[in-house]
């Protein structure tokens, strides 16, 4: 693993931890489970920090209890642990699909690497979004390659934050299109176990083993998680998941944390998607066309946290992690040109049509990635009142170090382990951030909050080898950025707040792109941003809650991707100019069950539906001579102008639960151009609208802590294109049906 255990071995001397309690379950934005828990979560009180005493330290990006968010400064989404238990979900992407604003895009149909685009931002491996678990960058290199090539899976979850708006400047580095936090099981109070098994269509299995518990002032959590598949859809995998939360209880003002991880993912994955031949004449949606491709991938990870309290009111938090990523792909070798040299004979499409066949070629390439980061934050807050005002201030350092082994290795054979070493170059960076908000309770009702983030960001590429010949190509090259935010929030009264904020976006360049392997530092900017938010969540009587936002996100450099995974020539990324996202957000809860079932039973409807309109809003031109077309105007790729999740959600109080849910896709550009005749090599064309319904029901024997569980996706078995990059076109999964049990005990 390299210098990853010396890497561990030094930062867990320090002490880890950032803030915050378990959030409330029931405590939710619109998006909870029950509208009602909007009102009464108001009545939380600081005095209820007193629990905290005796929790594990963590991280939450929502404060300390999500009270309607009335403090919090933008927009904000709690999912609940019986939110994600009604969805039944096999991949985190059917949940985060409900969260307004949120573009999912399935690449395998698992989930195991997840593409989120915010607000018409492009989902590419969910690079423009900051990722946490139980808030830890999960990222392959935060700063320098932050592409999500592992995602935390959703079945170990007991929650999900995501915020979009100024409060943002507390995390980072990435500021642009909102944080995600995936939040795990604490150590329990008393002896817990669970043993939670689901099968379903293509071999698919996931059995996930729990148990913890507390013995004096030390508490423990053990979660080992086995997934595998056969064939859903193209894909098959075997995934091996271990993790291990230890809490210590030192007095009652002192607490330490430690949690340790362990990933082994196997799969077939690839880059090498149906020509439009192919999708055009059916049949062959899911066929394997490179069969010898594999993607392994290993994770270890490690964190110590600790979180001490002068008093209620001041508590400091210390938090040390490190983990190691390593990615290794090896694809098989393909051409679009006919007369490609070292065919296997094996073709793909059709040859008839120019560029609308693929020929499979005897060779393949290994992209062997490690990846290493390690990080120490301090994080000081304090509630205060200063001439005559109160106020919560939230204050903190950060340093982190991250490093890239990368290695490509050409093989002689469709199905070659290993080959002759081509490029081989360390990629590393170091990064210093610093970060202060205030909260100013101005009044009962009004709450003004100002912060401000600094990021100091060196980076070097070391060019070991570069196409067959050895080298030594050192260059360096740092950037600076200051990051300010603000937000307001007034409570009208106890049901109604209006919210607003505006705050810098902010992505460094990544090393791979800003340094040539020849040496040369490009001078490619940071993306850079100002995004600004207005909004209104609130509650009409005990059955409606509802939140509206309007947003407006304007860059002054949107950095284009050209990465294979983009569908691009593999190049990296460009200044891409100026764009424009605007739009509006809404998500309604009703709870008709009040009005039209007898008490103990629930009836809600649950919509969230998401306008955008994103498009490059000054000139600038593609190609050269009679082909120079301005794209000015044009919309960004993969950003569709309507998302839509709607469900409706019953639960008796006899055990029977059952949710219905739907999610519409408005039509998306693939391309700068807006081209809408689809290539014939299937990357490029209007990618048509689709709506997919799926259903879930629960039924718990509650005297045997029982519960037995039943979900079909895509009920409807609707056939469409959920995007066509990295290099041709992907359907989305058929119909698929799960069942299983889930014990506790």
């Amino acid at each position: 693993m390299k210098s990853f255990v010396t890497i561990l071995s030094i930062t867990s001397l320090a002490l880890l931890c950032r803030t915050t309690s378990q959030a409330q379950e029931n405590n939710l934005s619109a998006s909870t489970d029950n509208s009602t828990a909007l009102k009464n979560s108001l009545s939380a009180n600081a005095s209820n920090d007193t629990l905290l005493f005796y929790e594990m330290p963590a991280v939450r990006i929502l404060g300390e209890k999500p009270r309607l968010m009335s403090d919090v400064p933008g927009s904000a989404t709690f999912l609940s642990k019986k939110t994600l238990q009604s969805l039944q979900p096999i991949n985190g992407n059917e949940v985060l699909r409900t969260v307004p604003g949120l573009h999912i895009v399935e690449e395998e149909g698992i989930g195991m690497r997840i593409n989120i685009g915010i607000r018409g931002l492009d989902p590419d491996r969910s690079s423009r979004v900051l990722v946490l678990e139980d808030g830890i960058p999960v990222a392959l290199n935060p700063f320098g390659e932050p592409q999500m090539y592992y995602t935390p899976a959703i079945d170990r979850m007991e929650s999900i934050e995501v915020l979009k708006g100024s409060g943002q400047i507390l995390f980072g580095p990435q500021t642009i299109g909102g944080v995600v936090n995936y939040i795990t099981a604490d150590p329990p109070a008393s002896s817990a176990g669970r043993v939670k098994i689901t099968g379903g269509d293509g071999g698919f299995l996931s059995t996930l083993l729990g148990y913890g518990n507390t013995v004096g002032n030390v508490g423990f959590q053990v979660n080992y998680l086995r997934k595998q598949a056969d064939n859903v859809g193209p894909t098959s995998f075997r995934i091996n998941d271990l993790t291990t939360k230890l809490k210590f209880q030192l007095g009652n003002k002192s607490t330490v944390g430690v949690k340790l991880g362990y990933y082994d993912e196997n799969s077939n994955s690839t880059y090498i998607g149906l020509t439009q031949t192919m999708y055009d004449q059916g049949g062959q949606d899911f066929v394997r066309m490179a069969p010898d491709d594999r993607l392994a991938v290993q994770r270890i990870s490690g964190s110590l946290s600790h979180e001490y309290r002068f008093n209620l009111n001041v508590k400091l938090a210390t938090t040390a992690f490190a983990y190691s990523t390593v990615r290794n792909w090896q694809r098989q070798d393909f051409s679009e040109n006919p007369t490609v040299s070292n065919q296997t004979g094996v073709v793909w499409g059709n040859p008839e049509v120019p560029g609308g066949a693929i020929y499979m070629r005897n060779q393949n390439g290994h992209r062997n990635r490690q990846f290493e980061v390690a990080g120490i934050e301090s994080r000081l807050t304090a509630r205060h009142r200063t001439l005559g005002i109160g106020g919560k201030l939230e204050g903190g350092l950060r340093y982190m170090t991250e490093k890239a082994f990368e290695q490509r290795v050409n093989g002689t054979k469709a199905d070659a382990q290993s080959g002759a070493l081509v490029n081989d170059e360390i990629r590393s960076g170091q990064a210093l951030s610093a970060f202060l908000q205030n909260k100013f309770y101005l009044s009962d009702r009004l709450t003004l909050t100002a912060g401000l983030r600094s990021e100091v960001y060196f980076y070097e590429r070391n060019v070991l080898r570069s196409s067959q010949r050895d080298t030594s190509i050192i260059a360096n090259t740092d950037i600076t950025q200051l990051l300010p935010g603000a937000g307001l929030n007034y409570n009208f009264n106890d049901n109604w707040t209006v919210f607003g904020g505006v705050h810098r976006g902010f992505a460094p360049p990544r090393v791979a792109n800003a340094i040539t392997t020849e040496g040369v530092v490009y001078n490619l900017d940071p993306e850079l941003s100002w995004n600004y938010e207005l909004g209104l969540r609130g509650q009409i009587g005990e059955a409606i809650a509802l939140e509206m936002t309007g947003f407006y996100m304007d860059f002054s450099n949107q950095v284009i991707p050209i990465s294979e995974s983009a569908g691009g020539a593999g190049s990296g990324l460009i200044n891409g100019g100026s764009t424009l996202h605007r739009g509006i957000e809404a998500a309604v809860n009703v709870n008709v069950g009040q009005w039209l079932l007898p008490t103990q039973h629930t009836l809600e409807l649950i919509g969230q539906v998401t306008y955008v309109n994103a498009f490059y809003n000054k000139d600038r031109f593609r190609g050269s001579g009679d082909n120079r077309v301005n794209i000015r105007d044009n919309r960004t790729p993969y950003a569709p102008e309507w998302l839509v999740s709607s469900s409706i959600r019953y639960e008796a109080p006899f055990g029977l639960q059952m949710r219905l849910t739907g999610n519409y896709i408005s039509e998306q550009f693939t391309d700068e151009l807006n081209t809408t005749t689809p290539a014939p090599n299937g990357r490029v064309g209007l990618m048509p609208s689709y709506f997919t319904v799926d259903a879930a029901a629960g039924y718990e024997i509650t005297k045997l802590n029982l519960t037995f569980n039943l979900a079909v996706k895509n009920l409807t078995d609707e056939r469409y294109i959920v995007s066509r990059r990295p290099q041709g076109i992907r359907v989305g999964l058929p119909r698929f049906v799960t069942a299983g049990v889930d014990f506790r005990f």
